[in-house]
């Protein structure tokens, strides 16, 4: 029950105090405390709670994957793709050339906390973006000969050609440059607006014990 004294005038016209009571409203109803109370004890470990959030958080990384970035990743740059169709990696969705990145993710929650992440030395590269600079070094390439006992190397039409160490005739050592590699920010460790959608909706349904 609410009740409040209120300001007047007395007889003589000067006007009587202000006397204010407290406003108290109580819920007297069986449901309602019985859900607070199960709301209460719930928060008290809210570590399952925490743990079903990961699993959101690992389906949505996963899904990124899929979707090859929300919104979409920068796609590959021609000699990319060319390069991974030499070597039969193309066809194929950005970032799982072998699917070790995408396969390394996992999830971990404790009573306070739900993450997920991975633990390849290059996924912040891939996430973040950066460059890379890369040292000159020596290196061997291999050659399959187009006229057999003849090195025709740099002849026009007749040039021996590169090929695998298995199917190549000789071998020449090299020295190559140093170079950069710019690496375009791919971001997979993200969640979108839907994902957190997901999280709050997850939270109230565990509040009210769905």
């Amino acid at each position: 029950m609410a009740h409040q004294s209120l300001p007047g005038k007395a007889k003589s016209g000067r006007p009587l105090a202000a006397h204010y009571s407290m406003i108290k409203i109580e819920v007297d109803d069986k449901d309602v405390r019985a859900l607070l109370e199960k709301v209460k004890r719930r928060a008290e470990d809210p570590a399952p709670l925490m743990r079903q959030i990961a699993g959101i958080m690992a389906d949505e990384v996963e899904e990124n994957f899929e979707k090859e970035g929300r919104p979409k990743w920068r796609p590959l740059r021609p000699s990319t793709i060319k390069a991974r169709a030499r070597k039969g990696h193309w066809p194929g969705k950005i970032l799982q050339v072998s699917g070790k990145l995408a396969a390394s993710i996992t999830q971990k929650a404790d009573a306070t906390s739900a993450q997920v992440g991975t633990n390849r030395a290059y996924a912040a590269i891939q996430q973040f973006g950066g460059t890379i600079n890369h040292s000159a070094r020596e290196r061997v390439l291999h050659f399959k000969q187009a006229v057999r006992g003849q090195v025709t190397f740099g002849r026009p039409g007749t040039g021996d050609k590169f090929a695998k160490k298995s199917k190549a005739h000789y071998a020449m050592k090299v020295q190559g440059k140093a170079y950069q590699q710019t690496i375009p920010a791919r971001p997979f460790l993200v969640l979108t607006d839907g994902s957190l959608k997901k999280i709050r909706d997850k939270i109230l349904d565990w509040l009210r014990g769905d």
